[in-house]
């Protein structure tokens, strides 16, 4: 099973909500340059913000535009009043977005959101323009720790990188390499020096290359460097005077593997899991490797979709929750306009919910409201905790995610004990509105399937706050 520290569950979460919070300002678009993005570094004092927000007031008041000025007035005095809720830099800085943006044709919206980091910024920075700028946000998700790969045999190089649960070819190019062989006669001495200048004239060009991708202000830019290869180009790689000292500081280990180019840069990853612990990307392979060894031996702890899984989270039988940050499944909230009793329906996004309930003892048909609807992927990130269970964000970008996203829906958990959920299907009440919000039509959802949006599609809809996503203006 997988035992997750706290913290480290805590900071998954705080990533993921990071990660959509950017991808919905990344999309906002406001009128003129009335949108602000204002950072302040944990050393800065609220103070001196308030001062320098003043005298851009003052600024901007002269802007010719009225409808320009008065968006850029309206944005700066509610980034005052929001500066007024804080009486001290927080510990990991302060960032808020505020302005209006574009909704539709001649429709605006009023944002304001601010945050608190998980880790702590070393940007300050004040900007009016017609988009929110995310740029020390994402940084805050690269891993401090990025390992560099040198791939390396007879018909070729591949140079890598893999940080967090991000893997990335950085170059490649291919060689053809004469091969050893008994003609020539006289000249067959002369054919093997020529095959030995070709060779080392190889070994010099991969060496001057490595040097370029991972040497950035005569530093390497990488933590550690795996050498990978197939025969013995890679020893002598590492033990020529063609290789950069440099990197040979920091030279992690080598490793035998059986093929060159792409799949040969997944299998040494796969051979440096152990040297490799703690990267996103290998802690990802290992939990959803996890969850196929319960199904490959039939354990029944297991569940997978989205109506087996909030059945598992409801039972309190989920230890793992294991669902991709890219589910695009919305959780919808219904009530009652007469009796006020509440229900809910998980569906595909796209899919509209069923509103008209009745007829009910002669009474005509009515319409529920819509009191909430929200992308399920952001709700599990806010309630996973009232289920007694960790929960884990993947994506698809290594064989194995990919795997779980097109064959298993994208959602899927690791339980605690075995549970019988074809024995449960009859214990689900099917369409009646029930009082517990937490209470789920799972049986509407699997008509419609599992919910998954196709490989690569963004989730809809974003983040509003570092603490509460459901609270998102957008």
């Amino acid at each position: 099973m997988s035992n997750i520290p706290e913290d480290v569950a805590e900071t998954n979460v705080e990533q993921f909500k990071i990660r959509k919070l950017i991808k919905t300002l990344e999309a906002a678009r406001g009128n003129g340059t009335s949108l602000i993005s204002l950072m302040i570094r944990p050393q800065d004092q609220i103070s001196r913000c308030a001062s320098m927000l003043a005298q851009e007031y003052g600024t901007a008041s002269c802007i010719k535009s009225r409808v320009t000025r008065l968006a850029v007035l309206s944005a700066i005095s509610s980034t005052q009043q929001k500066l007024k809720l804080y009486t001290r830099v927080p510990a990991n800085g302060l960032v808020i977005y505020c302005g209006n943006i574009e909704t539709g044709p001649n429709k605006m919206r009023k944002v304001n959101i601010d945050l608190v980091p998980y880790r702590p910024i070393n940007t300050s920075m004040y900007l009016c323009d017609s988009r929110f700028h995310t740029e020390p946000l994402a940084a805050l998700l690269e891993s401090e720790e990025k390992f560099g790969f040198i791939i390396v045999d007879g018909g070729g190089a591949l140079y890598g990188a893999l940080t967090g649960n991000t893997r990335e070819i950085m170059h490649q190019f291919t060689v053809d390499l004469p091969k050893k062989h008994g003609r020539g006669g006289q000249s067959a001495l002369r054919f093997a020096r020529l095959r030995l200048e070709k060779r080392h004239n190889y070994l010099r060009k991969v060496s001057e290359i490595a040097t370029q991708i991972f040497i950035t202000n005569d530093r390497p830019n990488v933590c550690k460097l795996v050498l990978a290869g197939l025969a013995d180009f890679k020893t002598e790689l590492s033990e020529s005077d063609l290789f950069d000292p440099r990197l040979r500081a920091v030279l992690l280990k080598m490793v035998d593997i059986s093929y060159g180019g792409e799949s040969g840069f997944n299998q040494a990853i796969e051979l440096c899991a152990e040297d490799l612990r703690g990267v996103k990307f290998i802690e990802e392979k290992k939990l959803i490797s996890t969850f196929f060894d319960e199904i490959a031996h039939d354990s029944g702890k297991y569940s997978f979709g989205v109506g087996d899984t909030l059945k598992a989270c409801e039972m309190g039988a989920a230890q793992t929750l294991i669902v991709w940050e890219n589910l695009s499944t919305v959780r919808h909230t219904l009530k009652h306009p007469t009796t006020g009793e509440v229900s809910v329906q998980v569906l595909p996004h796209g899919t509209e919910p069923t509103v008209k309930v009745g007829p009910v003892g002669g009474d005509k048909a009515v319409d529920l409201e819509v009191v909430e609807a929200v992308p399920l992927v952001e709700w599990l990130a806010i309630n996973y905790k009232k289920f007694g269970a960790h929960i884990e964000f993947v994506t698809d970008r290594s064989q194995e995610g990919s795997q779980f996203v097109r064959g298993f829906g994208g959602i899927g958990a690791i339980l605690r004990y075995r549970v019988d959920f074809l024995a449960l299907e009859g214990e689900v009440d099917n369409g009646e509105a029930v009082e517990d919000d937490d209470a789920v039509d799972y049986d509407e959802f699997d008509a419609f399937g599992t919910g998954a949006a196709p490989a690569g599609g963004p989730s809809e809809g974003g983040s509003g706050s570092a603490d509460s996503i459901a609270d998102s203006p957008f």
